[in-house]
């Protein structure tokens, strides 16, 4: 069961993903935060394509890690950060359409480590074709308070 540790852990990740400037780069936005999933979206632009007009696989890496590196943050402390220690994609289908969506899910939460797994769809015309799947094991970076001196 995917329970946030953190009545607050919408604003919180709203807030995390806000700062993440590789997003702003490729224009992706963070689309849906509940407990325990995260979808993420970008468009389909001129500046993230490959030389057959497809969106380039780094970009389907990019947000195949972040929403579920942010659905795993939905359910830690607020003042714990999230990393990715490893993850492995598989690409299905061409990454084509008008935009793709990456929706993220916790499939079990440690209080260390935390596996997820992603599906990033293309979607045209309304029409969503899974273009990739991901498994992914983050680990949880607890607040620490500095030593004294």
């Amino acid at each position: 069961m995917n329970t946030p540790l953190s009545p607050d852990f919408a604003p919180h990740v709203i807030e995390a993903y806000g700062k993440l400037s590789a997003m702003r780069l490729i224009k992706a936005t963070l689309t849906n935060v509940k407990a325990g999933a995260v979808e993420v979206q970008v468009p389909h632009w001129e500046g993230i394509e490959q030389q057959h007009g497809y969106i380039h696989g780094g970009i389907v890496g990019m947000i195949g890690d972040t929403a579920p590196g942010f659905a795993a943050m939905t359910l830690t402390p607020v003042d714990a950060s999230v990393l990715t220690a490893e993850y492995k994609l598989n690409f299905v289908a061409p990454s084509k359409g008008e935009r793709l969506v990456a929706r993220g899910a916790v499939i079990r939460a440690g209080q260390t480590l935390i596996v997820t797994k992603a599906e990033v769809y293309g979607v045209e015309a309304g029409v969503e074709t899974l273009c990739a799947v991901m498994q992914q094991t983050i680990i949880v970076k607890r607040a620490t308070t500095a030593p004294h001196e």
